[in-house]
């Protein structure tokens, strides 16, 4: 007696493989941000102009989002082909050790990136306008 199994759909093949692609990439980008935060920190110690701290604070920003987006793709590719489509066997996947890791890599991810947004890149005022 056979059973009927669905596939995977052709998208969810495609982006599997695409996210596969990306997350090769995330070492590298995660050392970017690293170096960028060493940057950030390094001016900050030094007391630094605000404008080269908006500058570092921002290229953190960058780097983090960049690290995050490829951590995003290595979680998806963890999960699976089939977690594309079916919400369960996504569900399943985040339960594995590989997708619990990934899911601890992008959340600590988010929280340094928002931390940055928050605190780290300054603001830098602007004039106000003599006629209100």
């Amino acid at each position: 007696m056979a059973f009927f199994r669905p596939r995977v759909s052709r998208e969810a093949e495609v982006r599997f493989h695409a996210d596969q692609e990306i997350s090769r990439s995330f070492p590298e980008l995660l050392e970017k941000a690293r170096q960028a935060e060493r940057t950030l920190r390094e001016l900050q110690a030094v007391a630094a102009d605000e404008v080269e701290l908006l500058a570092a604070g921002r290229a953190l920003d960058r780097a983090l989002t960049d690290a995050l987006r490829a951590a995003e793709a290595g979680q998806r590719a963890t999960f699976g082909v089939k977690a594309y489509d079916d919400r369960i066997a996504r569900r399943k996947a985040k339960a594995t050790p590989a997708g619990a890791m990934w899911t601890a890599e992008v959340e600590r991810l988010r929280t340094l990136r928002e931390d940055n947004r928050l605190w780290g890149v300054p603001r830098v005022p602007r004039p106000v306008p003599a006629t209100v």
